[in-house]
């Protein structure tokens, strides 16, 4: 039985899918592994040692001179990228379930167009709709703040049109009825039923917002003017366009885009087990 079960094993299409899975592995992770040895590097052997080993190790003294550089601006960048990600992905997560569930389950006259309106969202770029934002929060005096990059992040079309599916899949009709017969309200209901029943995507939705926002360029780019509030993408931009006059900057560029990738692999780690939770909850027979 044993030897039958390694033979079944070993066919020579498993060994061919496990190959081509471990070189799709190995080829999204080796940027990210250049950025760990890079970040450990002087500014001198970043250039000239080989890129994809170490080099006299330095990390922690790297990492300290980008957090102290420039009256501690980098923590700065931080605590306001952890600001619009998080509180953004948070209250995106958050309309964009209210926003699915009410088309999924309600009835109302222009539903049909509502929906079609949050699918044309999904297909607009970003970039493209940064310059009427800047117009429209010029004129009620929002640019340059907190405001205005963190409002633009609380809306997510996709996350609309992904809720709405997923609520006219999970939430039974029946279940919404015996809850209104027990006498609870529709906050109620969509505050401690539907949310639970809707976590897998509630967290899709958190976690492709929280990296859209994370990694979103162009929008603080044109709202902000003052370098205290810029995101972490925005700072290393600028430090980045200053490495020609101050060399040090190269390499503590590199040193803030590998700190910048540890909370999205923190999240990531964290809040795939919801999905796992989500897919196994459909193959229970009752």
């Amino acid at each position: 039985m044993t030897a039958a079960r390694m033979r079944t094993g070993l066919r020579p299409g498993r060994i061919l899918l496990v190959a081509f899975l471990a070189l799709a592995a190995g080829y999204f992770l080796l940027p990210v592994y250049w950025l760990t040895v890079a970040a450990t590097k002087s500014n001198e052997s970043l250039y000239g040692s080989f890129g994809l080993w170490f080099d006299n190790p330095r990390l922690w003294h790297n990492l300290s001179q980008v957090f102290t550089y420039n009256d501690h601006i980098y923590p700065r960048w931080a605590l306001n990228s952890l600001l619009y990600a998080g509180a953004g992905a948070v209250l995106a997560t958050l309309l964009s379930a209210a926003a699915g569930f009410a088309l999924a389950k309600y009835r109302f006259r222009g539903r049909e167009a509502v929906f079609k309106c949050v699918l044309a969202g999904v297909l607009l770029p970003s970039t493209a709709l940064a310059l009427p934002l800047y117009l429209m929060f010029n004129k009620i005096g929002l640019t340059n703040t907190y405001w205005g990059v963190l409002i633009p992040s609380m809306v997510s079309p996709f996350g609309v049109y992904l809720c709405r599916i997923y609520a006219e899949a999970a939430v039974p009709d029946n279940l919404l009825e015996a809850a209104r017969v027990d006498g609870a309200s529709e906050e109620r209901i969509f505050g401690t039923v539907v949310l639970r029943l809707m976590t897998p995507a509630l967290v899709t939705v958190f976690l492709f917002q929280f990296v859209h926002i994370w990694n979103n360029y162009f929008l603080p780019l044109v709202m902000l003017s003052d370098d205290r509030k810029y995101p972490i993408t925005l700072g290393l931009v600028t430090w980045e366009r200053a490495a020609d006059r101050t060399a040090e900057l190269t390499q503590y560029t590199v040193g803030g885009a590998f700190v910048s990738v540890i909370p999205l692999a923190v999240a990531m780690l964290v809040l795939q087990r919801y999905w796992r939770t989500g897919l196994t909850e459909g193959s229970v027979k009752e």
